[in-house]
């Protein structure tokens, strides 16, 4: 079994985190950009959110792979207590646990 955190006092608790984060993935996704580049594959990338990107052999990979990268970019800056840029109107709290 895991190690379960305890969160501190004032943080969101996970209930409260896990809809900002889905709300959070879903907006920043909208923002995704994506070309075809020289060899014949998809980049995508996420205006914004520096290193969140893919490079795969169809859009629907790179779509795939995109969200991918962005989950596990939001658990670094999560883990880190990195700040993590508003997208829109959505915002995550800097220290979420």
């Amino acid at each position: 079994m895991g190690r379960i955190e305890r969160l501190r006092p004032g943080s969101p608790s996970l209930g409260m985190i896990k809809p900002m984060l889905t709300r959070y993935i879903r907006e920043a996704m909208k923002r995704a950009r994506y070309k075809t580049i020289e060899n014949g594959t998809c980049f995508g990338h996420i205006p914004g959110l520096a290193g969140v990107w893919a490079n795969e052999s169809t859009l629907d990979a790179c779509r795939e792979v995109l969200q991918e990268v962005l989950e596990e970019w939001l658990v670094l800056k999560i883990r880190d207590n990195d700040s993590i840029p508003r997208i829109g109107r959505v915002s995550l709290p800097s220290r979420a646990a």
